[in-house]
């Protein structure tokens, strides 16, 4: 059977590569799952795997297979498994659990241990081969009605994260109901976010540099939020114009911008990371002094989320399925570029790397039917 690989630590390593078929006693007290992979989604992660940024290959590998959003048709299941049956969708979860409290609940999304595995990240293998095997326990039907957005339970599930827990951890003020929100960056975390905030009913202003974007504009506005180059206006003129936001989520995978958001949010507010940045730029012109002395005085909250577990892939398939009542068809527009196979990884990485045009670029590992 063919998968997709690199050699952690070696950039520009993607290749094809076989393995052996999944086996579902692999997985202990009958509790396997054997999937039919449909489609697995790519996304800046990956490009940076494959730039040597950051992954590690399983012990006693010396490659790691990509692929950390997958979509899939169910082909067997263990006696134990009673939520998922022969033929229903399905996704899975990303990170694994390890060796603290945290993940003995079922809570390795939070994992203490400095030591994380994820699927396709680190330490353990990823989704894009033909057919893989897992445990029920990191498994999530996905609905029949939501097929043609499946790709997107992984990215979902992140933002379905950062925006829980930003009103969990507002929960320290007794009272927050914030009604503006800036999104930093506009890519399919960026879009996802905005819709689900405009879900909960926040005005949204999403940013990015392109001075006409096109179709991440039409896609924004037609969730109801409002597309802002910061070529055009930068970010404090926004600020001047409509005041300073309660909630900002930054997922523009650029460090520098991360920082910059601090600068500009309420009182009370919550500035949420999901960036994850595997290079080693620093900041020399940073405001440490006021933006300290602003965030002690006003009450303001940091946090970073990444990954999701059960409950977060949940919540992302529920909030896809009411933008599609709300927005009707808008959220299908994100899936850009779709590539038939993954026989050519060169393909694979210009798509990701180079095209200016892709939103989300995924691959059609079996033909939906």
């Amino acid at each position: 059977m063919k998968a997709l690989a690199v050699r952690p630590g070696i950039p520009g390593s993607v290749h094809l590569t076989d393995v052996a078929e999944p086996e579902l006693n692999s997985v202990p007290d009958n509790r396997g799952v054997l999937v039919e992979t449909i489609q697995v989604g790519l996304d800046a992660t990956d490009a940076e795997i494959n730039a040597a940024l950051y992954g590690r290959a399983p012990a006693g590998d010396d490659h790691l297979i990509l692929g950390h959003e997958v979509f899939g048709r169910v082909l067997a299941v263990g006696a134990a498994v009673t939520h998922l049956k022969s033929g229903d969708f399905c996704t899975c979860t990303v990170r694994r659990p390890g060796p603290t409290l945290y993940d003995q609940i079922g809570r390795n999304d939070i994992t203490s241990h400095e030591t994380y595995f994820e699927r396709g990240i680190n330490l353990l293998h990823g989704f894009m081969t033909q057919r893989f095997v897992d445990d029920a326990e990191f498994m999530v039907k996905v609905p029949v009605g939501l097929v043609h957005l499946g790709v997107l339970s992984e990215p979902a599930s992140v933002c379905a994260k950062a925006v829980e827990q930003a009103y969990l951890a507002q929960q320290r003020l007794q009272i927050w109901e914030p009604k503006l929100a800036f999104v930093m960056g506009a890519g399919q975390i960026g879009l996802l976010t905005t819709m689900m905030l405009r879900l909960r009913g926040l005005e949204v202003y999403t940013l990015a540099r392109t001075e006409n974007p096109g179709l991440k504009e039409e896609i924004i506005r037609g969730y109801g939020g409002h597309y802002i180059s910061t070529k055009t206006m930068p970010l404090e003129d926004l600020v001047r114009k409509v005041g300073k936001p309660d909630l900002i989520v930054e997922a523009t995978g650029a460090s520098r911008i991360a920082f910059a958001a601090m600068e500009h949010l309420n009182l009370n507010g919550a500035l949420v990371w999901t960036s994850v940045t595997g290079g080693q730029k620093t900041l020399s012109d940073f405001p440490a002094d006021r933006v300290n002395l602003e965030w002690v005085l006003g009450n303001k909250l940091l946090l970073g989320s990444v990954n999701g577990n059960r409950h977060h892939f949940a919540q992302g398939l529920a909030d896809l399925a009411s933008a599609e009542m709300m927005f009707p068809g808008v959220t299908a527009r994100i899936l850009t570029t779709p590539i038939d196979g993954f026989d050519d990884p060169g393909q694979l990485m210009h798509e990701l790397t180079e095209n200016q045009s892709a939103i989300k670029v995924y691959v059609n590992v079996k033909k939906l039917s």
